[in-house]
């Protein structure tokens, strides 16, 4: 029988028992003697200094969790499927002791490559970035977390770093059956990340929206997929599921796309774009928080990206103003035209457009007083899981639900991410006197995205 410290003390939680901490909601985490020397470590510890969901604080003040607690809550998720599943007549078989050791240490390490403002920077794909991915993958396999592994653990860093990558092979014999099904556990429609940031990035930010889901009645329907061996749902958390799919959906609309976070999200692209080539990014990706942000702010002095990167963490808060938007119910010509361009195609746009402006309308516009934000170039994951009927058949989300069905098959992106238009503040009035609506700006920006790709393919 498959035994794990931390799953004994996460069934004598309930009883008060055990070494635990708290974290929001009130959660009593187990953690056991190996699992607190992995906590302590340097490359953990930094953890605590990295903003969960970085620029969102500028909109939501109560956004200020970090990467450590949310590491935390993924973790917990994971004794959660375990305490599901080793008690499952299929999976106990085939989930042994080193499966289970490599899925709780992935859950602890998922997120150990992440650095201050990851994922809007990741997003600009510069060359001298690697992805947060490769880093966990480089702090994983060498040094005091490869000792630890080593040390405490059955099983070595390679497998953890296997399920971290995920394994598409589809094979459903032995070892290839466990390690399929734990990566689909910890990315997938349905995973333990997803539960716990839906509802840890909801509790902070002071809004229902990612907790309108009944996360337990979900994790007691999960089941295998006897065809692909990863994760499902059974019939009876349908419901669940389709609730957590708009969760979701709500979340990424009201809170991750949020205009003024994006608005500020462009700022930092903008101001890292100026002055990438005078900072050590690489260097920079061991910095917390507060290091990296007091770089900035002296890399940014005295140069064009100085307005920016003081609106953003200097003593007054001033963001770029909102002049349009469009989605692909509203503008799918211009969503359809800038959506998943790379972002110095982005940058050179709304600089031709800027001068373009100045040039029309007699409005003094500088190239970085116009930033043009939009979805970027990777594209959400799936959302639409299987779900496993009580007679064996089985179907996509989107094929029992409605709401699921839209938002898989018109592409998720579609419908939270826009396109959007910034301008520095005070501009705002002087722009909307020339140009009312969205479809003066459309026209324009159709127009000057046509000639700089012709100018463009004739360099």
């Amino acid at each position: 029988m498959t035994r794990l410290p931390e799953i004994d003390l996460f069934h004598q939680a309930g009883a008060g028992s055990g070494s635990l901490v708290r974290v929001p909601p009130s959660d009593s985490v187990p953690l056991s003697d190996r699992v607190r020397r992995l906590l302590d470590t340097a490359a953990m510890h930094r953890l605590a200094g990295i903003s969960q969901l970085g620029l969102v604080s500028t909109v939501y003040p109560g956004a200020m969790h970090t990467r450590l607690e949310h590491t935390l809550g993924v973790y917990q998720n994971a004794l959660r499927f375990l305490a599901r599943f080793l008690g499952d007549s299929v999976a106990s078989d085939w989930l042994d002791e080193p499966h289970c050791d490599a899925f709780v240490l992935a859950a602890l390490l998922h997120d150990i490559g992440h650095w201050p403002f990851c994922h809007p920077i990741e997003d600009m794909q510069l060359d001298e970035i690697p992805r947060h991915e490769q880093r966990a993958i480089d702090l994983i396999g060498s040094g005091e977390l490869a000792d630890l592994i080593d040390r405490d653990w059955r099983c070595s860093a390679e497998d953890v770093v296997a399920l971290l990558a995920g394994d598409n092979q589809n094979r459903t014999d032995g070892p290839f059956r466990a390690k399929q099904f734990l990566a689909s556990c910890l990315s997938g429609p349905v995973d333990i990340d997803k539960l716990d940031y839906l509802q840890r990035d909801s509790l902070h930010c002071g809004v229902d929206y990612g907790r309108n889901f009944d996360a337990g009645r979900l994790i007691s329907s999960l089941v295998i997929d006897p065809q692909s061996s990863r994760l499902a749902v059974g019939e009876k958390g349908r419901t669940a599921a389709e609730m957590m799919v708009f969760s979701r959906y709500i979340m990424f609309s009201e809170v991750y796309w949020h205009h003024a976070v994006r608005s500020a999200t462009a700022m930092l692209q903008r101001a890292v774009f100026l002055l990438h080539h005078r900072i050590d990014l690489s260097a920079s990706l061991k910095f917390a928080d507060a290091e990296w942000i007091a770089q900035l702010r002296r890399t940014a002095a005295g140069s064009l990206a100085e307005p920016m990167v003081e609106g953003l963490f200097g003593a007054r808060r001033q963001l770029f103003k909102r002049v349009a938007e469009f989605s692909m119910l509203n503008g799918e010509a211009v969503h359809q035209a800038l959506a998943h361009r790379p972002h110095w195609w982005l940058v050179a746009l709304s600089e031709t457009l800027a001068q373009e402006l100045s040039k029309r309308y007699r409005v003094a516009l500088a190239p970085a007083d116009l930033l043009i934000d939009a979805p970027p170039v990777k594209l959400e994951v799936d959302i639409n899981t299987t779900v496993i009927h009580k007679d064996g058949t089985r179907s996509r989300l989107g094929d029992v639900s409605p709401v699921a069905a839209v938002l898989a098959e018109r592409q998720f992106d579609h419908h939270v991410k826009r396109v959007r238009l910034f301008v520095r503040p005070g501009l705002r009035d002087q722009l909307r006197d020339k140009l009312p609506t969205n479809q003066h700006w459309a026209d324009l920006l159709l127009e000057t995205a046509q000639q700089s790709e012709n100018q463009w393919a004739s360099k």
